[in-house]
């Protein structure tokens, strides 16, 4: 079992930067997948980004070329650069960790882009 505590939200201004960092409460090596999810108002949670163990990255589309995953294994945490945001990512962002099969979520942080 793990728990993930996200920090790093706020609000900014369109084409501004924000990172968003999950720390695990134990040892992140043994998870397989960590990444992050959002949520706006009236929409499913949707993928931002994922990173596997042994390297291997997913991103939206509407991520790609903009955010940028990372994992610190010496830190159990992992972080979300976001660059040149945009009004459309305004949502609560979640970390998400995968170990077998278990899969569980932090409570979220909200990141607000004004126009």
């Amino acid at each position: 079992q793990v728990q993930l505590v996200e920090s790093g939200g706020g609000l900014v201004e369109a084409g501004g930067s924000l990172t968003l960092s999950c720390a695990a409460s134990r040892s992140i090596l043994s998870i397989y997948v960590m990444g992050w999810f959002r949520q706006s108002p009236g929409k499913q949670r949707e993928l931002v980004a994922t990173l596997s163990s042994g390297g291997t990255t997913n991103y939206a589309d509407s991520a790609k070329g903009r955010f940028t995953i990372s994992r610190d294994n010496a830190k159990n945490t992992v972080s979300l650069q976001m660059n040149n945001l945009k009004p459309v990512d305004t949502a609560v962002y979640f970390c998400y960790a995968a170990m077998s099969v278990s899969r569980y979520w932090g409570q979220g942080t909200q990141v607000t882009v004004s126009s």
